[in-house]
């Protein structure tokens, strides 16, 4: 079950269990009498609840990468931390936007609900906004006819799952956010077409060996992995409608396995 839905459920709970003894049970109660456990747990929890049920809903969100599609941004294992507000503020479980707040930018790590399964969310790049047209050829980015600046920053090694061990390229490559990290594996093709899957407005791309091009559609977001060839992204599923937008992840907060990473920012 979703848990910001069973949050909600254990919140809406609670208050009526409190509702109940404010206004039934406890005028009828002797002073001398305790309450019910059945009252008195719920009426502990509540304000609790609803202080974590408020924070998650409006202002921040913890979650666990749990993947390596955004090495070296991100690893497997680091718990970040998502600014709900950047973007608008939404009703909780709906998501549906009530306030109109600042727009993602080109090199936003942006969090959103997965567009072929809303019950998951997914965490990528934001490369193209509303308008834009996207490309990606021979390893190289661009956007509205321009190729994103790169600069070459050495070779990167990781182990991927099946404790296959993986040597890329390692480049700075700059967006309207700032300049961040990318992975990209010279022997990999551009684009695995046979991964390439059915999409709503799909016939706004164009595919083929050495690559792709995308208008992205009004009201949607084209998004990418920073491990560019180990990333199932807006490449094989589509665009991101902005109703399926949770956050920007911004904190690194933990992360068991390398602690030299917590309390750093995401760029």
């Amino acid at each position: 079950m979703n848990f910001a839905l069973l949050l909600f459920l254990l919140l809406v709970a609670c208050g009526l269990v409190w509702l109940l003894d404010h206004f039934f049970l406890k005028p009828r109660r002797k002073a001398a009498d305790h309450e019910p456990w059945w009252v008195e747990y719920p009426k502990s929890f509540f304000p609790v609840i609803l202080a974590v049920f408020l924070l998650r809903s409006f202002l921040v969100e913890p979650f666990k990468i749990p993947s390596g599609s955004m090495i070296p941004t991100l690893l497997v294992g680091d718990f970040i931390l998502v600014n709900k507000f950047t973007y608008g503020i939404r009703l909780p479980i709906v998501n549906v936007k009530l306030v109109e707040m600042n727009p993602p930018r080109r090199g936003d790590i942006m969090v959103f609900r997965y567009p072929e399964d809303p019950s998951l969310d997914y965490i990528k790049r934001v490369v193209g906004l509303p308008g834009d047209e996207v490309a990606y050829r021979d390893k190289r980015l661009w956007v509205n006819g321009k190729p994103a600046p790169t600069t070459p920053d050495g070779e990167y090694g990781y182990v991927e799952s099946g404790l296959r061990y993986i040597t890329a390229k390692r480049y700075r490559e700059s967006l309207e956010a700032g300049p961040h990290a990318i992975l990209v594996q010279p022997e990999a093709p551009s684009i695995q077409l046979a991964g390439v899957r059915q999409f709503p407005l799909k016939d706004n791309c164009a595919y083929n060996e050495d690559g792709f091009k995308c208008k992205v559609p009004a009201g949607h977001y084209f998004t990418m992995g920073d491990n560019r060839d180990s990333s199932s992204d807006s490449r094989y599923w589509g665009f991101v409608p902005d109703r399926n937008i949770v956050g920007k992840a911004f904190f690194i907060w933990w992360n068991f396995e390398k602690l030299s990473r917590i309390g750093s920012n995401i760029q």
